[in-house]
């Protein structure tokens, strides 16, 4: 069999590369050990969340198929931190457990170009360190120009319930163990991490009455621009650890695997065990914990915030001293697992890797963790090895530029010593990468690359023709006291005493904006309707224009640096005045450019400084 791409797992990152390389015209072999679990929800039942529904967002924009996926087999939508700050504002779904991986299977199936072929991965063939295929568990050998190996939590994977260990990445799948010693062969480094699941408990055995109900929005947005509408199905439930939990749970540490250190690779420090948060926090008398259902017609739910590799035993003997689950049924015990991943500085931009010409990464190989992180990145990498198939230019988003841009550039600069979550602290210029924002920054790129359609972006250009046409009117219109102070008592602000531009009222923070056009007589009142988003929009550019336009002139002056190429084969041990660990980093990293190398830990200003007069 012959390819153009050869994409290796099925899981978000899979999906996405697999997608994208087929509609952008490459013949595809996704292979997958099987065939039904392509785009299994291996651990929580969400999409989205803080910072990741910006993700899933910019995914859309780019044309990629995680957002359309998720609203499909969402049974609950909301925004998350909507009563702070716009920049912060994300989508977030629950999504049905057996749908997810139903369409998400169909959808590839449907795309012309995929060929599915259920086998495990052997061997990646290589010939003078440029990638020419796989050899797969029956000995076939598959070639193509382009490999992207998305191989999730499957290297070398052990799964671990107390001192009990078993072979896999995933309850009842095998682990992948050839393959890492194959790219170590090539000079590549790997490390070791480790992610948890929790408890699955059927939902007849809990007591709802104890809980507090976490409803999704009265009325819930989809995350894909292409879908109509969504509905609220079903609703969460929290409740939470106590002290008595906690003193079960500590009588197992002595058989945790991770405190006894059987488990060696770090976890992730945001989405950590209920174990590691006991540890961590000995004062806290609780924890939060949240019922998650895992589908409209299964018993399933998922114990969000107790992830554990404890004991089966203790893990019971905990679970019941919760509020609300003290005759729980557990379906599932929670476990760990732990796997090889890669040091994502090896990588190039465009996801491929510096040492294998044609081999990229996506995915948890990185060293990341999370689905949207994971589908980020597999689109990414679809869209390079398509472009690379084609002879083309890498496609490259910046960190000004798109929250996708600041989760590779961090990957590429920082040392992964755990797992990597994106999150919105770590985007300088967030203001500008609001979730509102991602198609007016990303769409053309999508149209352009082939995979946002051209009705798609005339549908957008109408959006924006609305928006400038709003903007423009509240700078022209002025607003009348008698007219507009009824308004402004309402919302407890100062009253005008004459003529005032309207812009002037829209940038008071507790006056809305769309009766204010309405007021002001702007009209079209049917298309307002429609696009109540693109109102809100307006109203956040024009409240925080001051701001915006103070990070748009950060991303003009640190551009400079970003245009100041660093030679492929520049010699930075010619450089004395550098220190050594800014030598070490940058001759290991290889940063393209000045504003690359100032990104990089340990490179300090003065290093960029003597670099800056030593390129010159």
């Amino acid at each position: 069999m012959k390819f153009d791409c050869i994409v290796i797992g099925g899981g978000h990152a899979g999906i996405e590369a697999a997608s994208a390389a087929a509609r952008m015209g490459l013949r595809v072999g996704l292979v997958s050990m099987e065939r039904h679990t392509i785009g299994r929800l291996s651990c929580n039942p969400s999409i989205g969340g803080s910072a990741k529904g910006h993700l899933a967002k910019e995914i859309d924009a780019l044309g990629g198929v995680m957002p359309r996926i998720a609203d499909a087999s969402g049974i609950q939508f909301k925004t998350l931190n909507a009563s702070k700050g716009p920049a912060i504002w994300s989508p977030r779904s629950q999504n049905d457990n057996e749908l997810y991986p139903a369409f998400a299977q169909a959808l590839l199936t449907q795309t012309p170009g995929i060929t599915i072929i259920p086998e495990r991965v052997e061997e990646i063939l290589t010939q003078d360190s440029h990638v020419r295929g796989v050899r797969t568990s029956t000995n076939t050998e598959v070639l193509a120009q382009t490999v992207i190996l998305c191989s999730g939590t499957f290297l070398n994977a052990v799964m671990w319930t107390g001192t009990t260990d078993t072979k896999g990445g995933r309850v009842g799948e095998q682990a992948s163990n050839h393959v890492s010693d194959m790219l170590l062969a090539h000079g590549l480094q790997k490390g070791r991490l480790k992610t948890g699941t929790p408890p699955r408990v059927s939902a007849a055995s809990v007591d709802l009455s104890k809980t507090v109900p976490h409803p999704g929005d009265e009325s819930p947005r989809p995350f894909s621009m292409r879908t109509r509408a969504v509905v609220n199905r079903l609703s969460c439930f929290a409740t939470s650890t106590n002290a008595r939990t906690h003193e079960i749970l500590r009588t197992g540490f002595e058989r945790s695997p991770m405190f006894t250190g059987r488990i060696t690779g770090a976890g992730p420090r945001y989405c950590p065990s209920v174990e590691d948060k006991i540890s961590r926090f000995p004062d806290r008398d609780s924890h939060v914990i949240v019922l998650e259902p895992e589908g409209l017609n299964t018993d399933t739910v998922y114990v969000n915030g107790y992830s554990t590799s404890l004991p089966a035993d203790i893990q019971e003997l905990g679970l019941r001293s919760i509020p609300a689950l003290e005759h729980a049924r557990i379906l599932r015990h929670g476990y760990a697992v732990e796997y090889d991943f890669f040091y994502p500085y090896q990588l190039k931009f465009t996801m491929e890797t510096k040492a294998i010409d044609g081999l990229f990464f996506a995915g948890q190989i990185n060293g990341t963790s999370g689905y949207e992180e994971a589908a980020s990145q597999g689109l990414m990498a679809g869209i390079n090895a398509a472009l690379k198939v084609r002879g083309e230019g890498g496609f490259v988003l910046k960190r000004s530029e798109a929250y996708i841009g600041v989760l590779i550039d961090d990957l590429v600069n920082k040392n992964t010593e755990e797992p990597y979550r994106i999150f919105t602290s770590l985007a300088e210029y967030r203001l500008l990468l609001r979730t509102d924002t991602a198609y007016d920054r990303l769409l053309p790129h999508g149209n352009r690359l082939g995979l946002v359609s051209d009705e798609a972006r005339k549908s957008w250009q109408r959006n924006l023709d609305l928006k400038e046409q709003i903007h423009a009117f509240t700078l022209e219109a002025r607003a009348q006291p008698t007219l507009v102070n009824p308004l402004l008592n309402k919302y407890e602000e100062d009253v005008i005493t004459e003529a005032t531009p309207l812009i002037n009222i829209a940038r008071r923070p507790t006056v809305p904006l769309r009766p204010l056009l309405d007021l002001a007589s702007f009209g079209m009142n049917d298309l307002l309707d429609e696009h109540d988003e693109t109102v809100t929009q307006v109203q956040t550019a024009i409240r925080y224009d001051g701001y915006i336009q103070k990070q748009m002139r950060d991303v003009e002056r640190f551009a400079d640096h970003e245009q100041k190429v660093i030679p492929g084969n520049f010699s930075y041990a010619d450089v004395q005045s550098l220190s050594t660990e800014a030598r070490e980093k940058l001759t290991r990293i290889r940063p393209q450019s000045l504003g690359q190398a100032s990104r990089i830990p340990g490179v300090s200003a003065s290093d960029v400084s003597v670099l800056s007069l030593y390129l010159r």
